[in-house]
């Protein structure tokens, strides 16, 4: 089945994309840095969650740094630490469901959001992330309904419509998954990861010129062919070459 292929391979993107939001702290996100660049961040931003592990902002960088870098259990580690100092916080909250479901320990960010979410007046962030989770949990009418609220509270944000588009994906309806992105990458908040995600969709239809041309307006050519490659690797695995040239 392409189900699990390609869930394997936009899991993480679609808790980047549930990232971007307005304000320093929802907007932490280090998963397109290099791997230097990703430890030279790492290293600065634990010498001063060391200095001072109690405040906000600082937890909050720290731990997304530590997602960044293939480390969730110590992410949600910091932040188990600095909750008691920030009960009820939001934005402390959010980023401690983002690194349990890094962790895959789904039932816990979810228990935790929903302890979070105010039933009048809900963080359209915390839904967002929420609705990734449950997709990950393949819940995915439920996430789509979260992020149906999450647009009507925050419209024209391309965090949303990014994760509509992964949820689709992950369902294997392309077509829906497709349009959704491409109204993402029109919007604010439109990254790299939005028109990375566009171009894998398109690939998996079987569309390589243009697949191969969004990911060259994003990425250098050795990383280009790699990505070729693995779009070809998901649809040969899937025994889909029939269906595309049937299409």
């Amino acid at each position: 089945m392409l189900r699990p292929l390609l869930l394997a391979g936009v899991a993480a993107l679609v808790l980047s994309a549930c990232a971007s939001n307005r304000g320093q702290l929802a907007s932490a996100d280090y998963a397109g840095m290099s791997a230097a660049q990703s430890h030279a961040n790492l290293s600065e931003l634990t010498a001063r969650y060391r200095a001072n592990p109690t405040d906000r902002a600082t937890v909050i960088h720290y731990a997304a740094a530590l997602r960044a870098a293939g480390q969730p259990q110590q992410a949600a580690a910091a932040l188990e630490q600095a909750m008691p100092n920030h009960s009820g916080d939001v934005a402390i909250s959010v980023a401690y469901a983002k690194a349990l479901t890094a962790a895959g320990r789904f039932e816990q960010s979810i228990e935790v959001l929903r302890n979070v979410i105010r039933p009048d007046a809900p963080d359209w962030n915390a839904l967002l992330v929420l609705g990734a989770t449950l997709d990950q949990t393949g819940r995915h009418q439920e996430a789509r309904k979260l992020y149906v609220q999450a647009g009507v509270i925050a419209p024209g944000e391309a965090s949303i419509e990014t994760n509509l588009g992964l949820s689709y994906a992950m369902t294997n309806d392309l077509v829906a998954a497709e349009k959704h992105l491409r109204r993402a990458v029109q919007m604010r908040g439109a990254n790299t990861q939005t028109r990375q995600n566009l171009a894998l969709v398109v690939g998996l239809q079987g569309r390589f010129d243009e697949c191969r041309a969004l990911y060259a307006a994003e990425l250098p050519p050795d990383q280009v062919e790699a990505n070729m490659a693995y779009v070809r690797a998901l649809l040969t695995q899937q025994n889909r070459w029939d269906m595309i040239e049937k299409g």
